[in-house]
């Protein structure tokens, strides 16, 4: 009853009705469905859905004003426009361009661009002296260890020197294999000079431990190794090792961050395991075990520090007077009979040995040695380099520094700071095999043209910097490139430093994304 009048259900209102009858609820939203159905797929020609589109997945400049109208954000209708493109230019097939021999077009085609490269790359490394490669600079933080691992080595050193009846099993004197070792004196000697006398922009020493990307350990083990007696060398060597690992910075990164100077291949060698996360700076990575064994050494962690060169600089003047006289073509002198993948030496010089214009001598390092290779390779084109006990030697820095044109025979061999410089542009490489074929060497070294030799001596000449160690350390001396070398591994040490701190026990204790054995990480002690 509504206002006193009573209403039969017979006059009720339509939609109340309907709303009551499930039925008829189920009819009216049917037919309302298949209306709006109709609508939306209604025939594009249909004029009454000429402003009807397909519902998109993707996305639309139109709806999104904000989006730059010019710039193609749809899969859809920038692969439309791509393939039009490409059909309408006729360019959807590769052009076949070969001409020839399909082989040698493409190592031209390599050779051209691999040149192109290297001078873009040098061109970067001359313009600006002053400018590293990688910057910000390297933070090292130098341990300021007793002076029993530092001073005292290089005192017992300086006070012994001139004694030249000391000689290693071969004869040379161990002074003078010292110096030829001796990057870990001239990088302690740049890192801990007043910052005002200090010529490197690519490396700062810091103070404060939480400040550093790497940490330097400044312990002379070459020095140890040749003048202690084993004993002592020995247990000097296990009082090194355990002042470092017992830093708090080695225990957080198990060593990863530490910088290890174990230049000659026989020093640190009785506790070298202790130490195989840390980074070693190595003269080369002989991978037959007879120095360094499985898993210890790797490029991926590891830096390779050319040799400290025995003969003197031959410099621009030297270079140009010595010249004319340079009518040797292939020049060695050192010792023949070697071990390991030195045995070709032996090899070469019996192949060798009886040409005109070549000299192959027997010799050693002492100071007549020392006078009769330097006289040798400033009178040579090309200088022989072979493996010795380890694939590297000396005798190739002295033939840089003397203007002789490296002929490196030593397949096993690793280069330092090969990821700035391309040793190729001053070098010959040649494998063992072809090296020891009767008559091959030497027709091939024939055969290069004088223009090509002109051009490595150049790079010699341009090259020579690299390899002189000096105080103050010099831009773009070897100290210099140890950093710029060095920056290029930081991300990876703080990768496997992170990763061994936050692995679980039951985690796998090998990552398979190819990293190298010694960096495989281990769960942190409990």
């Amino acid at each position: 009853m509504v206002g006193g009048r009573q209403y039969s259900s017979s006059s009720m209102n339509p939609i109340s009705r309907i709303t009551r009858s499930p039925f008829l609820l189920l009819i009216v939203t049917l037919t309302c469905f298949f209306l709006l159905f109709y609508i939306f797929t209604a025939s594009p020609s249909s004029p009454s859905s000429s402003h009807t589109k397909p519902i998109s997945l993707h996305i639309s400049n139109t709806n999104q004003p904000h989006l730059n109208p010019n710039v193609h954000y749809s899969f859809v209708d920038s692969l439309e426009i791509f393939l039009k493109k490409r059909s309408n230019s006729g360019s959807h097939h590769l052009p076949d361009d070969t001409v020839g021999d399909p082989e040698t077009e493409e190592q031209q085609q390599v050779r051209k661009l691999d040149d192109l490269i290297w001078k873009t790359e040098t061109a970067r490394l001359y313009d600006d002296e002053q400018s590293p490669l990688f910057s910000p600079p390297v933070r090292v933080y130098v341990y300021e260890m007793p002076a029993k691992f530092t001073y005292d080595m290089l005192r017992l050193f300086q006070n012994t020197y001139k004694e030249t009846f000391n000689l290693t099993s071969n004869g040379s004197p161990v002074h003078r294999l010292i110096e030829q070792h001796s990057i870990d004196y001239w990088l302690w000697a740049d890192l801990i000079s007043p910052e005002s006398e200090r010529l490197l922009k690519s490396v700062v020493r810091v103070h404060r431990k939480e400040d550093a990307d790497l940490f330097y350990v400044p312990f002379f083990t070459t020095i140890s190794f040749f003048l202690l007696e084993k004993q002592q060398c020995k247990a000097l060597y296990r009082e090194a090792l355990k002042w470092v690992t017992d830093q708090p910075t080695w225990k957080r990164s198990e060593g990863r961050d530490h910088i290890f100077p174990i230049h000659h291949p026989w020093s640190f060698k009785s506790v070298r395991k202790f130490v195989k996360n840390a980074i070693w700076l190595l003269p080369d990575m002989d991978s037959t075990g007879n120095w360094y064994k499985p898993g210890q050494v790797s490029l991926e962690k590891d830096l390779i520090l050319p040799y400290v060169p025995n003969l003197d600089l031959c410099d621009a003047k030297c270079l140009s007077e010595s010249a004319p006289r340079r009518t040797t073509l292939l020049y060695f002198r050192g010792r023949l009979k070697r071990n390991a993948g030195g045995k070709i030496r032996s090899k070469l010089g019996s192949e060798l040995g009886g040409a005109d214009d070549v000299v192959i001598e027997e010799g050693s390092a002492g100071e007549a040695g020392k006078r009769a290779a330097q006289s040798g390779m400033r009178k040579s084109v090309f200088c022989l380099s072979p493996a010795g006990d380890t694939p590297s030697s000396a005798r190739l820095f002295d033939a840089i520094v003397s203007g002789c044109i490296p002929v490196i025979v030593s397949d096993e061999l690793e280069l330092p700071f090969e990821g700035i410089l391309d040793y190729r542009k001053m070098s010959i490489f040649v494998s063992s095999s072809d090296a020891v074929q009767p008559g091959w060497l030497l027709a091939y070294l024939r055969s290069i043209q004088p223009t090509q030799i002109k051009e490595m001596q150049d790079n010699l000449a341009k090259y020579t910097r690299h390899f002189l160690y000096s105080h103050p350390a010099q831009p773009l001396g070897p100290e210099d490139l140890v950093w710029r070398m060095m920056a290029g591994k930081l991300a990876n040490i703080k990768l496997h430093t992170r990763r061994s701190q936050r692995v679980v026990k039951e985690s796998r204790s090998i990552c398979m994304c190819d990293c190298k054995r010694p960096n495989i990480s281990s769960p942190l002690a409990p």
